[in-house]
Formats: structure tokens, C-alpha cells, sequence
């Protein structure tokens, strides 16, 4: 993990949608993201006096995640994750959904082959967010 320096340590953006994410207790979160899903954080910024982390850099499966956590005195109150979907495309789905459940990750919907013939299978994190897998039909 690196810390925040923007002199010293650009963190190039992975991908060309990078979703953000506010939640409670990004640093935590990201632990977990690199546990369940081998993220690798490679950008923090500190902490303020209240213990909020207001942004953090993983690369995650190819792509970039940011994490933040909530700052309503700022116009960023926190909210509950709804009506989207963060999903991996994976290969051996199986060992992947596995590791996230091992991780602390509840299953919602096991891998199975699906009507499009991919495997599929979703996953709710300890923070609300549902991530989903998908494996191409080889």
C-alpha cells in the first residue's frame, strides 16, 4: 500500500469507468476487497482527526476502485448501496466466489450456468455492496 503523495507516486487509473465508492469504513473495506478479490491498494490519503478515510486507489481485476468513506458535511452523507452491481469477469469462478465467501463475503447466488451460458454468481460484502462473477462460456 502506498500513501498519498501526489508529488512522488502517481497511481495511474485502471480502466475507462472507474466506479467510486462511499461507504463506512473505506480502509476496511479495502482490507477486504484485497482479501476477497486480490485488489491491491495502491493509493491512500490520510485519515482526518474523525477517523475518515476520504480516498483510496485499488486496482482491482484489471480496473481501478476508489473508496472513500461518508463526509455529509460535504454533500457526501452515507447511504445504502442499491440498484447496481459491481461484477468481476473471472476465470475459475468457483475458486474465486470461494475466496470472497472465506473472506467474510455472503453468498446471494452460487455460480451456475446461466441462459446466456455463462457461469454466474453474486456475492453481498460486509459493507452492503453486491459484486457478482461472471465466466465466459469457453
Amino acid at each position: 500500500m502506498s500513501s498519498h503523495d501526489p508529488e512522488t507516486a502517481p497511481c495511474p487509473v485502471k480502466g475507462g469507468l472507474v466506479t467510486y465508492l462511499m461507504l463506512d469504513g473505506a480502509l476496511k473495506a479495502a482490507e477486504f476487497y484485497a482479501r476477497a478479490f486480490g485488489a491491491e491498494i495502491v493509493d491512500t490519503m490520510p485519515a482526518d482527526e474523525q477517523g475518515r478515510t476520504p480516498h483510496v486507489h485499488l486496482h482491482v481485476n484489471g480496473s481501478s476502485l476508489m473508496l472513500s468513506d461518508a463526509f455529509p458535511e460535504h454533500g457526501c452523507a452515507l447511504q445504502a448501496p442499491q440498484a447496481f452491481t459491481l461484477t468481476l469477469m473471472v476465470e475459475d469462478i468457483d475458486a474465486r466466489y470461494a475466496r470472497a465467501v472465506e473472506a467474510g463475503a455472503t453468498g446471494v447466488m452460487p455460480p451456475a450456468e446461466m441462459f446466456w451460458g455463462d457461469r454466474y454468481g453474486q456475492l453481498r460484502d460486509p459493507f452492503g455492496v453486491v459484486w457478482a462473477m461472471n465466466q465466459r462460456k469457453r
